[in-house]
């Protein structure tokens, strides 16, 4: 049985197309921060620079969705002036779904 999230490719003997149809497709990568539930009157009252308090705390591992998908959890890393993600295990789609339980 698979695992959610995991993408199995099986390559040919020169397997070159299907490689080269595997690279053609597009994935939307997203980190999810935090939730938060706001009333829909204060959310039309936001303006630039609104601060949205969210449901994470710090050293919180993120969620990386892969097309709204749940596939990893990570962590964030600051290094200088960049931040990146750093995957440390797979996700749990049902965690996921029940609100971003551990």
């Amino acid at each position: 049985m698979r695992k959610p999230g995991v993408c199995r490719v099986r390559l040919t003997r020169g397997g070159v197309s299907s490689v080269s149809q595997v690279k053609a497709v597009n994935v939307e990568i997203q980190v999810v921060l935090g939730r938060s539930q706001l009333p829909m009157q204060q959310l039309l009252r936001m303006g630039r620079g609104a601060v949205i308090p969210l449901d994470a705390t710090v050293n919180e591992e993120v969620w990386i969705l892969a097309n709204n998908h749940p596939v990893y959890r990570g962590e964030i890393q600051i290094n200088e002036d960049r931040i990146s993600i750093a995957v440390t295990r797979e996700a749990n789609v049902y965690d996921y779904m029940a609100g971003g339980g551990q």
